[in-house]
């Protein structure tokens, strides 16, 4: 069971995830150095979502992006054990 502040994501997330970071796993094993791999992940994903959402959508995500970089959530650990 997760924590309550926690929820499953949506089986597509999941297995969006789960290829990303199978495609992530093989870069560095090319030894693709990793800012060039974030920085083509970010490209691309952004070139999506500009095909699928409108500007102020895209500036939301971004906002929650810039929120959690900022909050340092990015640097916790995945899998912290519980307090």
């Amino acid at each position: 069971m997760t924590a309550d502040h926690e929820q499953e994501p949506p089986a597509e997330l999941s297995l969006a995830g789960s290829v990303v970071d199978k495609a992530i796993e093989y870069m560095i094993g090319q030894h693709v150095p990793p800012v060039a791999i974030a920085s083509a992940l970010l490209g691309g994903s952004m070139a999506l979502l500009a095909q699928t959402l409108g500007d102020e959508a895209i500036c939301g995500i971004l906002n929650n992006a810039m929120t959690s970089v900022r909050s340092g959530e990015l640097r916790r650990p995945k899998h912290a054990g519980s307090s």
